[in-house]
């Protein structure tokens, strides 16, 4: 798959526009075999200064544990985004065309006792009504790992207010 498949695709996505103010996620992670091995909510306030787009995701999984990360994203280019955060390890790189983004970063990964530096290679697709699909393989010396699959909406889980 070439980020370039989806020139024209629509709606068109811009990091900016979609994740400015407060955003949902609901995710899993398979393993290679394909067995999930966590469940997730994630709540992301984003707030885009005119420069730099801030996202500070809030993570909740399946076994009660919590996690923040507070990304700091640019768009150096029109087609072009370049984001850090504290666990990922130098700059991830994006490109976007149409409706579609292509992600890559290396982030630090706790593993039990351990911190694995794993690489993400992350693919994003807005769909008409709002929702944001992400899927990223998630590999280490080029052996893949696993997936995460995520799906990013503007509404509120029910029961819950804005």
């Amino acid at each position: 798959m070439k980020i370039e498949d989806f020139v024209g695709q629509t709606p068109k996505l811009r990091l900016e526009q979609y994740f400015s103010g407060r955003t949902y996620a609901w995710g899993l992670f398979q393993d290679r075999f394909g067995k999930v091995r966590r469940q997730f909510q994630v709540t992301i306030d984003g707030h885009w200064d005119g420069d730099v787009l801030t996202l500070d995701e809030r993570f909740l999984y399946n076994d009660g544990q919590r996690e923040q990360r507070v990304w700091s994203i640019r768009r150096p280019q029109d087609d072009t985004y370049t984001g850090t955060a504290a666990d990922v390890i130098g700059e991830a790189r994006g490109h976007i065309a149409g409706n579609a983004l292509n992600w890559q970063y290396q982030m630090q990964l706790p593993v039990d006792d351990k911190v694995w530096h794993v690489r993400f290679n992350d693919w994003m697709w807005l769909q008409p009504g709002g929702v944001l699909i992400n899927k990223a393989k998630v590999s280490k010396w080029g052996f893949e790992l696993g997936e995460v699959t995520l799906f990013f909406s503007k509404q509120p889980p029910l029961g819950e207010t804005p």
